[in-house]
């Protein structure tokens, strides 16, 4: 069967376009390598764990609208073809027309400790909460940049953690007062922690975690401008979730040879026109890989894309809130920067790359050696070379070259064992002999 469209992500984006497309009359496939439904954001436990919480009535409703929609879940894409072939874990799907929706993960920043048992990222910390109902430790610091980590610590202390407190490095957030529904959802969170106790720290960081074996403290430091450190001091706890923004996932739309451009922030997403159009005719992108901004902005280009697809009007409105929600993206990433004086915080055994566990004296010996840019340390360093092929690292390793990080170039999208490979058959050329 050839889908007329099949949807990659089901996340808040992927949901939306499935279910719009479908209601046009669209044969739609929706993968998704996890489970269940809702990606990150919407993230839900097993079902046969009892929950108390209600469900999100917002993941109801898209969830809702997936009648007739062939949901194809637990299936990793590891690639796709020009011809629109899918490849999955077990098996491909060809589709008329592609959405890639495939959101983003977390954005890594090392520090010294940051590879010790307890240090996790934010998003980690909050999977493990949403999907398993599973507390990652008993006290909790909370650390980075971004309104994200305000869910988190929230989440955490209401599912009983001692959440110790939440270090924001960013100093100033004046500016968001633009926007009063965000501000008055910050301030919902706010209100959570407080009754829980947890304390909301501005221009800190977590600079250093301390440990034999597994976590037992953290250092965090008043940092100035640019993220100098000040002043320190060491807290005790068993985890730290620890996050400094997202990173697009790209790897899909590059196999595919659609042009990227820059965010605000310098990081590489798919270049989009205004109806969700990537450079490649037939391929459609929505969500955080266009450009990280929040559940709502990501289902907006969702229903935005579909339409586009099934050559439908646009609902009213649709569209403006959809420029408002991208201007509101733009000031987050202004509000809450990742500045370049993380690099003070590192010492020379600092492990830059966890895979490969390669240290920030070896970088500094590749850059010696003439390395300029990214691609060169990898090649004379080996950062980026291990198990996750520089998702977790390779913003680091861009940063410390002095470039914006590039967009991925990866020959398989996600992890794939020989079992599965070995399962396609052999294609040769016209001139193989």
């Amino acid at each position: 069967m050839k889908y007329d469209l099949i949807v990659i992500g089901a996340g808040p984006a992927g949901m939306a376009a499935a279910g719009t497309a479908a209601r046009a009359g669209l044969d739609v496939a929706l993968i998704d390598a996890a489970p269940r439904l809702g990606g990150q954001f919407h993230r839900q436990p097993p079902p046969e764990i009892s929950v108390r919480k209600e469900t999100s009535r917002d993941f109801l409703r898209l969830r809702d609208r997936l009648a007739g929609v062939d949901l194809r879940l637990g299936c990793r894409v590891w690639a796709v073809e020009p011809s629109f072939s899918v490849h999955f874990d077990g098996g491909t799907l060809a589709g008329e027309r592609l959405l890639i929706a495939t959101g983003a993960h977390d954005r890594v920043v090392p520090f010294p400790g940051w590879d010790l048992p307890g240090v996790m990222t934010a998003g980690g910390a909050q999977a493990l909460l949403k999907g398993n109902l599973v507390v990652a430790g008993r006290r909790i610091v909370v650390a980075g940049t971004g309104p994200f980590l305000l869910p988190v610590a929230a989440g955490l202390a209401a599912a009983g953690a001692d959440v110790v407190g939440v270090f924001e490095a960013a100093r100033r957030v004046g500016a968001l007062a633009r926007y009063p529904a965000k501000v008055l959802e910050g301030a919902g969170y706010g209100v959570r922690l407080a009754r829980h106790r947890v304390p909301y720290h501005r221009g800190q960081a977590v600079v250093a975690a301390h440990g034999t074996d597994e976590l037992t403290k953290v250092t965090v430091a008043k940092i100035d401008a640019g993220w100098q450190a000040v002043k320190t001091r060491d807290i005790e706890c068993d985890v730290l979730a620890v996050g400094y923004g997202f990173v697009p996932q790209l790897d899909l739309p590059v196999q595919l040879g659609c042009a990227t451009t820059r965010d605000s922030d310098g990081s590489p997403i798919v270049a989009v026109d205004a109806e969700m159009r990537t450079s490649v005719p037939g391929v459609y992108a929505a969500g955080e890989s266009t450009g990280v901004g929040g559940a709502e902005l990501a289902e907006l280009e969702g229903v935005i894309a579909a339409h586009s697809i099934t050559g439908t009007p646009v609902p009213p409105g649709i569209t403006r809130r959809r420029e408002r929600a991208r201007a509101f993206a733009r000031l987050l990433h202004e509000v809450f920067p990742v500045r370049d004086g993380w690099r003070s915080w590192l010492r020379e055994d600092t492990i830059v790359c966890r895979c490969e566990e390669v240290p920030y004296q070896a970088i500094c010996a590749a850059r010696e050696l003439g390395a300029t840019d990214a691609r060169s340390i990898k090649l004379l360093a080996r950062p980026g070379m291990g198990w996750c092929q520089g998702r977790m690292c390779g913003y680091a390793v861009a940063r410390l070259a002095g470039e914006d990080p590039p967009p991925p170039r990866r020959p398989f999208a996600q992890p794939i064992s020989l079992q599965d490979l070995a399962a396609y058959p052999l294609r040769r050329s016209n001139d193989d002999t």
